[in-house]
């Protein structure tokens, strides 16, 4: 309810009695009185006026769901959208989630990560600014069969940064989107599975969105959208973008991306062209990435062999 009036308030522009807020909400006007406070607790700025009522003049950059899904009309992804100001990691939660039987389709965002982590154990920063959230997946297929999932949330992603904001946001596979030489968003993706069938899966995103700067040891491979454009992002409407985007690509996938999604993701891909070292357990493989199959692998060309990747960690050429 908090984020209704917080919403009514926003679309005003100016002074609403509480009477109409009582009335148009279906709430007494002391609850009303109630939930201002608690948004002024928040940290908006809300000023009343005998006999005009209430009149926003200025809230913190905070997530609401009622102006991120205003007018999506999302199929799976973000049918549930879960807001939290704290968590310890957005997947660990749907995880938690997903063991008492929450449907797929459900997203988990926060406000801040204790405990945000990436690929190969490390840790993610979860600062202020930053979008950080986790799908839940229940695909009804084999495990082996879900490896692109993580490139069709990059693609979709990196889709819905370059509507938004018009940067010339590219991919590299298979988890990170980047502008320029540097990252803006990592991908995460966890699965709970058996040998014939998955329970669930975890997809989650940390995207850089109005950092102002980075700590040093990342300031060099880290950007974020209000970096790069210069403009504080509003983060509800952009976050909403990306949920379409992820609905689009994520709601008709089964086995692998579509012809047409893999032919976009490959104009996309900045790791194409480019010489790549991909560190394995069974050794390292120095080669040219030439291409991505139809199930998302990509092919690296060693000596003039093409050799197919599926998993390790990439380092590209002349990124980061």
């Amino acid at each position: 309810m908090k984020s209704d009036i917080l919403l009514e308030l926003k679309k005003a522009g100016d002074f609403v009695s509480g009477e109409k807020l009582s009335s148009g909400l279906g709430i007494t006007r002391s609850a009303v009185w109630k939930y201002i406070n608690a948004l002024k607790e928040d940290g908006c700025e809300i000023i009343s006026v005998r006999n005009k009522g209430y009149k926003l003049i200025g809230a913190p950059d905070i997530l609401n769901k009622y102006e991120i899904m205003n007018g999506n009309t999302s199929e799976v992804v973000g049918k549930k959208l879960i807001l939290m100001k704290s968590v310890d990691s957005t997947n660990e939660e749907i995880k938690r989630l997903a063991l008492k039987g929450e449907p797929g389709g459900t997203i988990v965002a926060a406000e801040n990560q204790t405990a945000g982590k990436g690929r190969f154990g490390r840790s993610w920063a979860s600062d202020g600014g930053g979008l950080f959230f986790s799908v839940l997946l229940r695909p009804d297929l084999p495990p082996c069969d879900i490896a692109s999932i993580t490139l069709a949330a990059g693609l979709a992603v990196c889709l819905a940064v370059r509507e938004y904001t018009k940067t010339d946001a590219r991919i590299k596979w298979p988890n990170d989107v980047i502008i320029g030489k540097k990252k803006i968003c990592g991908i995460l993706t966890e699965m709970s599975a058996q040998s014939d069938c998955i329970d669930h899966v975890a997809v989650g995103i940390g995207i850089n969105v109005n950092n102002p700067c980075f700590p040093d040891e990342i300031s060099e491979k880290a950007t974020s959208l209000f970096i790069e454009t210069g403009k504080m992002i509003n983060r509800n409407e952009f976050f909403g973008v990306v949920i379409k985007y992820l609905d689009d690509i994520l709601k008709s996938f089964f086995v692998s991306l579509s012809v047409d999604d893999i032919k976009l993701f490959k104009e996309l891909c900045a790791t194409i062209g480019r010489e790549v070292t991909v560190k394995r357990t069974a050794g390292d493989i120095h080669g040219k990435a030439v291409d991505i199959t139809a199930s998302g692998e990509l092919i690296v060309e060693d000596n003039g062999k093409n050799i197919i990747v599926n998993s390790g960690e990439v380092t590209v050429q002349g990124i980061y």
